[in-house]
């Protein structure tokens, strides 16, 4: 998949594809929080995301505390958002249930 930054439209678009996720202030990436009941679940989620993303060769910016996840995704390489982000975005809603 290309990592070309994405147009205005683009992103609109594929963030009206997605729950639960929103841009961040600067425009340039997309975050969602996960819970889960326990840390053990939410380790769980890391690790599937993290194959996943693996396979992808794109990586999240992630913070774990106890049975939460943050996650924050760009492409630093466009400077922005990229189709990228959006696909991996949909994998780690899979991996968790959404």
């Amino acid at each position: 998949m290309a990592r070309e930054k994405l147009d205005e439209t683009l992103i609109a678009e594929a963030l009206a594809g997605l729950d639960g996720w929103t841009r961040t202030e600067d425009g340039a990436a997309i975050e969602k929080r996960f819970a889960f009941k326990t840390f053990s679940e939410a380790f769980g989620f890391m690790t599937r995301a993290a194959l996943a993303a693996e396979k992808l060769d794109h990586h999240p910016e992630w913070f774990n505390v106890y049975n939460k996840v943050d996650v924050r995704l760009t492409t630093h390489d466009a400077g922005g958002l990229t189709g990228l982000d959006f696909d991996l975005a949909r994998r780690m809603d899979r991996v968790a249930g959404s």
